[in-house]
C-alpha cells in the first residue's frame, strides 16, 4: 500500500506536534495493547525490541506473527523489528526509508513514523464512504454527521476540531442521551473539548489521546494526532453504521414482499369473485326448464340479452385484468428472485380459463335453446287455436247427432217417410264420412300437440278422446240405424227421388262450404315474404274455383224448385223439411254469402301480413349490411393486432402509443357494434331469426369483439411488462431493440414463441459456444431448465429477456438479507422484538414479528425468533 500521505520528518522537529503525535499514538497503541494486558510507557523506548509491536500488530490484525527471539542482544532485537515490519509490507506497505536499525536506537521520528503507517494501514484505510476511501471517507462521514449542527463545518483534520463542537457534534449524532449539545458554547473550546473527551473515555471506551489545551493554543493541531483520534470514533459508531444499513436494506426487502403479497390478495379476491360469479351464472345458462307460455320465455330471451349486454362484457374485463395481473405479479416476482406466485387451489389462471370455457359452453346454447323453444311455443299456439276451431266445428256439427240416430221414429213412418228416413240417413252417413278427415286432422293435432310438449296436452288430449269416442259412438249408432230401415224399406218402397236428388248433391256442396269457410278462417305461420305470396297465390286458386261452385249452388236451388214443383202438380204432402236431409237452401244460400263476406278479408288479411314479412326484410339487410362491414373490421383488427405483438415498431414507448392508439380506435369503433346490437335486437323483437344476407350472426361479432379486447389489453400488457423488465434490468432501447430482432428473426412460426432448436441456433449466433457433444449438450440443456422451467417446449420472449439479462443484474439474495439480519441481532443466530422495534420503522418491524417463527436452537430466551427461515422464506429457499 502507498501511503496517502507522506510524513514529513522535519514536520516532525516541530514540538508542538512532536507532543501531540507521541501522546495521540501512544495511547491508540495502548487502546489496543490492553487487549493482550499490557501498555507502554515511552512510545521510542517501549517498541525497540520489536516485542510489543510484534503484540500490537497480533492484536490490531487478529493474525500470528511469527515467535519472536528471545534474546536481548541487539541481532535479536533487529530481528523482531523486521519481523513486524515484514509483517505490514505483507499487508501492502510500502515502507520508505524505515529500517529496523532506526527503531531499535530510539529514532523518535522514524517510530512515529511507523506507528503512523500502522495506524492508516489498519484503522483508516478500510474506511470507505460511497466509494472514497481512508483521508476522504472519513472526512465525508464527519462532515455528513455532523451537518445537521450549528457553528459546525469540518473542512478538515486541524482547524476545524479546535473548538471542540465537532467532536460534540459526532458523540451526540450517535448517542444523543450522552450530551446536551444545546447548552455548549463555541467560545468555551477548552470545555467543549474536555467535555467530548471525558464522555468518550468513560462511555464510549475512546482513551484521551489529545489536551486540549495543545489544540486550542496550536495555530494547526496536528493532522495525523486529529484523524487517529477521530478515526476510534468511527469504528466506534461503526456498529450503529452497519445496522442502520442491514436496516434499509431489511425495509427495502420486505417493501418488496408486502407489494408483492397485496397484489397476491387482490389476485385471489377477484379470482373468488369471478368463479363465484361463474359458479352462480352456469347453473342458470344449464337451465333448459321450458315456460308454458310465450311471455315467459321471451323474458327468458330479454334476461339473456340483458346478460350479454350488461352483466357480461364486466366480467370480461375481469377476466382480462386477473391475467394482466398475474403476468405483472410473477414479472415483479422474477425481477426481484422471489419464487413465482401459485394461487391457492382452483384459483389458477387455467382454471379460471377452465371456467370461463365451461361458462362459453353453457351459454353457446342456451340462446339456440331460447329461440327454438320460442318456435315450439309459436307452433304449439297456432296448433293450439286450429285445435280448437276443428274441434268446435266438429263438436257444433255432432251436437244432437247421437240422439238422432237413437230415435225409432220409423217405427210409426209410411213407406215414403221410411224412404226418406233412409235416404236421410244415407245422407248422414256421406257427411260423416266426409267428416272423417275432419277428425283424423283433430288427432294429429292432438298428437303433435303432445310431441311439442304442449302445456296444457291434458285438455287437449281429454277433448280429443271425447271426440274419438264419439265418432266411434256415431258409427255404431249409424250402422244400427241403417240396419233398422233397410229393414223397413222392404215394406215401404215410395221415396221422393228428386229430394234425394236433393240430398245426395247438397250434401257435399255443404261440405264443400263448411270446408272453405273453415279455409278462409284458418290462421297461419309464415316466415317470410315468399310464404306469404305462396299463400296468397292458392286463395287466388281458391277464387278462380268460386264460378263452378255458384254454378252447383244454382243447379242444387233448382233441385228443390223442381221438388216443390212437383209436389204442387201432383198435390203431394209436403213436409216442412227435406225427409233426406236437415239441410235447406236457406242454409246453403247462408253459407254462400258467408263465404263471398270471408273472401274479401282474407285477401286484406294476407296483404297485411305481406307487408309486415316485407318490412321483416328489410330489417334483415339493414342489419347485414352493418354485420358485413363490422365482422371484416373487427378480423383486420385482430390481425393488425396480432402483427404489432410481433414486429419491431420503435422503442417500447413507441409502441405503446401505437397500441393505445388501436385501443382507442377499439373504442370509437363500439358504437357501431352497439347499433348493430340496436338492429339485431329489432329482428329478434319481430320474432326474425334467420338471415340469408349475411355469414355474420350477433355471436359471431360479439366474440370477435370480445377477442380484440382481449388482445389488445393482453398486447399491451406485455409491452408494459418488457418497460418492467427493461427498467428492472438497466437495458436501452437499442439492446431491447436487439433482443427483440434476434428473436423475431428465429420465431420462425411468428406466434411470440421459439422452439428449442430455433433458440438454439439464436443462442449460437448470439456467441454461445453449444456445438457438439457434451459441453455443448449439456449448457443448452441447463440454459432450458433457465427459460423453460415448465417444459412447455417453447421460449417466449419474456424468457429470452430475462435469460439475456440476469446474469448481470444485482439483485438482493437470501445470503444477504440473512447478513443484515445478523447484524441487527449483533451476530447471534436470532432477534428480538425489541431489537426489531428499535431498527426498523414500525410497520415493517411488525411485519417481521408476525412472520418469523420461534427460534429454537440452544440457549435462545424467550421471543426469540428465526431471521434465517424468515429470509429464506422470502425468496422461496429451503436453507441458505
Amino acid at each position: 500500500m502507498e501511503q496517502e500521505e507522506d510524513w514529513d520528518r522535519d514536520l516532525l522537529l516541530d514540538p508542538a506536534w512532536e507532543k501531540q503525535q507521541r501522546k495521540t499514538f501512544t495511547a491508540w497503541c495502548n487502546s489496543h495493547l490492553r487487549k493482550a494486558g499490557t501498555q507502554i510507557e515511552n512510545i521510542e523506548e517501549d517498541f525497540r525490541n520489536g516485542l510489543k509491536l510484534m503484540l500490537l500488530l497480533e492484536v490490531i490484525s487478529g493474525e500470528r506473527l511469527p515467535r519472536p527471539d528471545k534474546g536481548k542482544m541487539r541481532f535479536h532485537k533487529i530481528a523482531n523489528v523486521n519481523k513486524a515490519l515484514d509483517f505490514i509490507a505483507s499487508k501492502g506497505v510500502k515502507l520508505v526509508s524505515i529500517g529496523a536499525e532506526e527503531i531499535v536506537d530510539g529514532n523518535l521520528k522514524m517510530t512515529l513514523g511507523m506507528i503512523w503507517t500502522i495506524i492508516l494501514r489498519f484503522a483508516i484505510q478500510d474506511i470507505s464512504v460511497e466509494e472514497t476511501s481512508a483521508k476522504e471517507g472519513l472526512l465525508l462521514w464527519c462532515q455528513r454527521k455532523t451537518a445537521p449542527y450549528r457553528n459546525v463545518n469540518v473542512q478538515n483534520f486541524h482547524t476545524s476540531w479546535k473548538d471542540g463542537l465537532a467532536l460534540c457534534a459526532l458523540i451526540h449524532r450517535h448517542r444523543p442521551d450522552l450530551i446536551d449539545y444545546a447548552k455548549l458554547r463555541k467560545d468555551d473550546p477548552i470545555g467543549n473539548l474536555n467535555t467530548a473527551f471525558e464522555v468518550a473515555e468513560k462511555y464510549l471506551d475512546i482513551p484521551k489521546m489529545l489536551d486540549a489545551e495543545d489544540i486550542v493554543n496550536t495555530p494547526k493541531p496536528d493532522e495525523k494526532a486529529v484523524m487517529t483520534y477521530v478515526s476510534c470514533f468511527y469504528h466506534a459508531f461503526a456498529g450503529a453504521e452497519q445496522a442502520e444499513t442491514a436496516a434499509n436494506r431489511i425495509c427495502k426487502v420486505l417493501a418488496v414482499n408486502q407489494e408483492n403479497e397485496k397484489l397476491m390478495e387482490e389476485y385471489e379476491k377477484l379470482a373468488s369473485e369471478l368463479l363465484e360469479w361463474i359458479r352462480r351464472t352456469v347453473p342458470w345458462l344449464e337451465n333448459r326448464t321450458s315456460e308454458p307460455s310465450m311471455s315467459a320465455m321471451q323474458r327468458k330471451l330479454e334476461d339473456f340479452r340483458e346478460y350479454r349486454r350488461l352483466h357480461k362484457p364486466p366480467r370480461v374485463q375481469e377476466k382480462c385484468q386477473l391475467e394482466i395481473n398475474f403476468n405483472t405479479l410473477q414479472t415483479k416476482l422474477r425481477l426481484s428472485h422471489r419464487p413465482a406466485f401459485m394461487p391457492s387451489e382452483g384459483k389458477l389462471v387455467s382454471d379460471i380459463a377452465n371456467a370461463w370455457r365451461g361458462l362459453e359452453q353453457a351459454e353457446k346454447g342456451y340462446e339456440d335453446w331460447l329461440l327454438a323453444e320460442i318456435r315450439r311455443l309459436q307452433r304449439l299456439t297456432h296448433l293450439a287455436e286450429k285445435f280448437r276451431q276443428k274441434a268446435s266445428l266438429h263438436e257444433t256439427w255432432t251436437r244432437g247427432k247421437e240422439d238422432m240416430l237413437s230415435q225409432r221414429d220409423y217405427e210409426s213412418a209410411s213407406l215414403q217417410e221410411v224412404r226418406a228416413l233412409l235416404r236421410r240417413h244415407e245422407a248422414f252417413e256421406s257427411d260423416l264420412a266426409a267428416h272423417q278427415d275432419r277428425v283424423e286432422q283433430i288427432a294429429a293435432i292432438a298428437q303433435e300437440l303432445n310431441e311439442l310438449d304442449y302445456h296444457d296436452a291434458a285438455s287437449v288430449n281429454s277433448r280429443c278422446q271425447a271426440i274419438c269416442d264419439q265418432w266411434d259412438s256415431l258409427g255404431t249408432l249409424t250402422q244400427k240405424r241403417r240396419d233398422a230401415l233397410e229393414r223397413m224399406e222392404k215394406l215401404l218402397e215410395t221415396i221422393d227421388q228428386l229430394q234425394l236428388e236433393f240430398a245426395r248433391r247438397a250434401a257435399p256442396f255443404n261440405n264443400w262450404l263448411d270446408g272453405a269457410v273453415e279455409d278462409l278462417q284458418d290462421v297461419w305461420l309464415v316466415h317470410s315474404a315468399e310464404e306469404t305470396q305462396s299463400l296468397i297465390t292458392a286463395h287466388d286458386q281458391f277464387k278462380a274455383t268460386l264460378p263452378e261452385a255458384d254454378r252447383e249452388r244454382g243447379a242444387i236451388l233448382g233441385i228443390q224448385g223442381e221438388i216443390q214443383k212437383i209436389c204442387q202438380t201432383y198435390g203431394l204432402r209436403l213436409t216442412v223439411t227435406n225427409p233426406y236431409i236437415s239441410l235447406t237452401p236457406q242454409d246453403i244460400t247462408s253459407k254462400w254469402e258467408m263465404v263471398r263476406k270471408l273472401v274479401p278479408s282474407r285477401d286484406q288479411t294476407l296483404q297485411e301480413e305481406l307487408a309486415r314479412q316485407q318490412a321483416n326484410e328489410r330489417l334483415r339487410r339493414q342489419f347485414a349490411a352493418q354485420a358485413n362491414a363490422i365482422g371484416p373490421w373487427i378480423q383486420g383488427k385482430v390481425e393488425e393486432v396480432g402483427r404489432l405483438a410481433v414486429g419491431l415498431a420503435g422503442s417500447l414507448e413507441e409502441q405503446m402509443a401505437g397500441l393505445r392508439q388501436q385501443e382507442q380506435n377499439i373504442i370509437n369503433y363500439k358504437s357501431n357494434v352497439d347499433r348493430l346490437e340496436g338492429d339485431h335486437q329489432l329482428l329478434q323483437e319481430s320474432l326474425v331469426f334467420d338471415n340469408k344476407h349475411t355469414v355474420y350472426s350477433m355471436e359471431h361479432i360479439r366474440v370477435g369483439w370480445e377477442q380484440l379486447l382481449t388482445s389488445i389489453a393482453r398486447t399491451i400488457n406485455e409491452v408494459e411488462n418488457q418497460v418492467l423488465t427493461r427498467d428492472a434490468k438497466g437495458l436501452s432501447q437499442e439492446q431491447l431493440n436487439e433482443f427483440r430482432a434476434s428473436f423475431n428473426h428465429f420465431d420462425r412460426k411468428r406466434n411470440g414463441m421459439m422452439e428449442p432448436d430455433d433458440f438454439r441456433a439464436c443462442l449460437i449466433s448470439m456467441g454461445y459456444d453449444l456445438v457438439g457433444v457434451p459441453p455443448g449438450e449439456a449448457e443448452f440443456a441447463r440454459i432450458m431448465t433457465m427459460v423453460d422451467p415448465n417444459a412447455a417446449g417453447v421460449v417466449t420472449f419474456q424468457a429470452f429477456i430475462d435469460f439475456m439479462t440476469r446474469e448481470t443484474a444485482e439483485t438482493d439474495t437470501a445470503e444477504q438479507v440473512v447478513a443484515s439480519f445478523k447484524i441487527l441481532a449483533g451476530d447471534k443466530n436470532y432477534i428480538t422484538g425489541e431489537e426489531l422495534r428499535r431498527e426498523l420503522p414500525p410497520e415493517q418491524a411488525e411485519y417481521c414479528i408476525r412472520r418469523m417463527v420461534a427460534y429454537t436452537g440452544p440457549g435462545a430466551p424467550s421471543g426469540a425468533l428465526d431471521y434465517v427461515a424468515f429470509s429464506n422464506a422470502l425468496y422461496g429457499e429451503s436453507d441458505l
